[in-house]
Parts: C-alpha cells; sequence; structure tokens
C-alpha cells in the first residue's frame, strides 16, 4: 500500500518526530531506501526543541542521517502559512512526508469548506511525495507503537483554533455518524474520481493553457462551451501570495472575467489590484503594483 521509489534510491524524508512522520521513517528504510531525515524546528513552542532531539536519537538509533532546521517563526497571524512557507524554503525538493489517507480526508473537506473545484477535491492523488496516502492513521500509530518508537505529542495538534483540527475531532467523527460508517475511504475515493477527471480536463485543455491572456481572440472565447471558459480563465486569472502559495480566482472573480470576455463588461478589478479589460477583441490584464503574479 506505500508507493515508495525502488529500493536503493535516495531520498529526503520530512519527520516532526510525530506518529505519522515516524512511520513514515521505519516503512521507508524497510523499502531499502537510502534516507537523510530533514526536521523543522519552527520554534513555535516551548518544547520545539526536545522535538529536535528526539528525531535526532531516533536517527542515531536506526543509523540514518539526521539534519535540523532552526527557521523561527514569529507566532501571529496566518502562522501555519508562513511556517508552511519556511519548510518548504529549507526542505529539499520531492522530500517525502508522511500523510496518510486521512490527512487527504481533511484536506478535501477543509478546500471543501473554502469552495475549491476539481483540482481542491483531489489533492495528493498520485503525489510521489505523499508515499503513505492509501494508509490509515491509526494503522500507522499501531505500527510504529510496536516497533518501540515513542513519538513526540505535538499539542497544537489538539488547539481547536486551528480548522483543520476541528475537521479531525469534530467533523468527520459527526460525518462518520450521520453516514453510519466511516467517511474517510469515500472521500479518499471520491479525489480519485475527480483526480482521473481533472487529469482528462487538463489532457483536453493542454493547447488551451498554452495560450496566455493576450492570444486569444474573444470571438472564439465567445463560442466556447461554458466549463472550457470558466477553467481557462481559472488557469489564467490565478495569483501567487507573499508565501509563494498559488491561489485560483474566486467564482465572483471568474464571473465577472467572462462578462468582460463576453463583451457585457469592458473591464473587472481582481485581487491583488490587478484589472482585465478587454480592448477590441483582446484582453489585457494589468499587474498590481505589489502583486507577485504568473500567467501562461
Amino acid at each position: 500500500m506505500c508507493e515508495f521509489p525502488p529500493a536503493g534510491a535516495v531520498v529526503a524524508l520530512a519527520v516532526s518526530g510525530g506518529p505519522d512522520s515516524l512511520g513514515l521513517l521505519l516503512l521507508a528504510l524497510e523499502a531499502g531506501l537510502v534516507i537523510t531525515v530533514h526536521h523543522v524546528d519552527h520554534r513555535a513552542r516551548p518544547t520545539s526543541g526536545d522535538d529536535a532531539e528526539a528525531v535526532r536519537a531516533h536517527c542515531d538509533r536506526l543509523g540514518v542521517t539526521c539534519v535540523v532546521h532552526d527557521v523561527g517563526v514569529e507566532p501571529g497571524g496566518n502562522f501555519e502559512a508562513r511556517a508552511r512557507t519556511e519548510r518548504r524554503r529549507v526542505l529539499p525538493p520531492a522530500s517525502l512526508t508522511g500523510h496518510t489517507m486521512d490527512d487527504l480526508a481533511e484536506t478535501v473537506l477543509l478546500n471543501m469548506l473554502r469552495g475549491a473545484g476539481v483540482d481542491g477535491l483531489s489533492p495528493m492523488v498520485n503525489d510521489p511525495t505523499k508515499p503513505l496516502r492509501a494508509l490509515r492513521r491509526q494503522e500507522l500509530h499501531d505500527y510504529v507503537r510496536g516497533e518501540g518508537l515513542s513519538p513526540v505529542h505535538d499539542e497544537t495538534n489538539d488547539d481547536p483554533k486551528y480548522r483543520r483540527n476541528r475537521v479531525r475531532h469534530e467533523l468527520i467523527p459527526l460525518m462518520n455518524d450521520v453516514a453510519g460508517r466511516d467517511v474517510v475511504p469515500l472521500l479518499a475515493r471520491q479525489a480519485d474520481v475527480l483526480f482521473e477527471d481533472r487529469a482528462w480536463l487538463d489532457l483536453m485543455g493542454v493547447d488551451d493553457a498554452a495560450r496566455d491572456v493576450g492570444d486569444v481572440d474573444c470571438r472564439e472565447m465567445c463560442r466556447w462551451p461554458r466549463a472550457r471558459l470558466k477553467r481557462w480563465l481559472r488557469v489564467k486569472l490565478h495569483s501567487i501570495d507573499e508565501q509563494s502559495e498559488r491561489h485560483p480566482p474566486s467564482a465572483a472573480e471568474v464571473d465577472r472575467a467572462m462578462r468582460v470576455v463576453l463583451g457585457e463588461a469592458v473591464a473587472t478589478e481582481l485581487s491583488g489590484g490587478r484589472r482585465l479589460a478587454r480592448r477590441g477583441q483582446r484582453l489585457s490584464l494589468e499587474e498590481g503594483s505589489t502583486t507577485l503574479t504568473k500567467h501562461g
């Protein structure tokens, strides 16, 4: 059920010291991979230094190289996003993580609460950096305990101020009760189905994706099926925030952009101070002075 590279492959593992990432470490060793463990200390809790020492001790016991990255993210607003950005900055590209099927299901629900489309509702599927996504969290925890390792406990995983914790501890148990069954495999299966649809849509739209905002005659776009036009606009009007996170436009922005394409409006304002305008039969996208945005 694990989807690791072939034995002998050199990999980097992101290991926090919790049971999921320790399970990743043990299973990667069983798979015969050549491992370097990377632990990121955000210094968000007084005990975070103890976590780093625990990871080092586990690695020493298992004969694995360990690298600790001290990034020191300041407490405050949007902490999770800023911490995620720092992790991405210091971790080697394509580092493996211990995300399980339960994490996938939680992410589906979190993205659903944000109003995501098919991309957001099919996360982690076919992602080579998530080799444990077919495993259940409890199975992994039982395995780690059976191997005699003592995971660290991050108390922030119990804090209800974080939305993911409420989804994990409140929403999914309620859904299980309402459905009369375990909904996590259902959500994972839905993500698989949507990913297949998404892959097909991407294949169908490969020529569209190669055409930039100003490349297409609006008269041609007016003849496109509505779904095709909306998907093209979602791709072309995405933005990148200060944490280098990619964000699709909101549904309202896409609707306003469609009015410009259809000639019902001459221009519309978009997030980040951008402006989409129609001049003749061509679109132009003016960038905000403080927005880091890519298109194409």
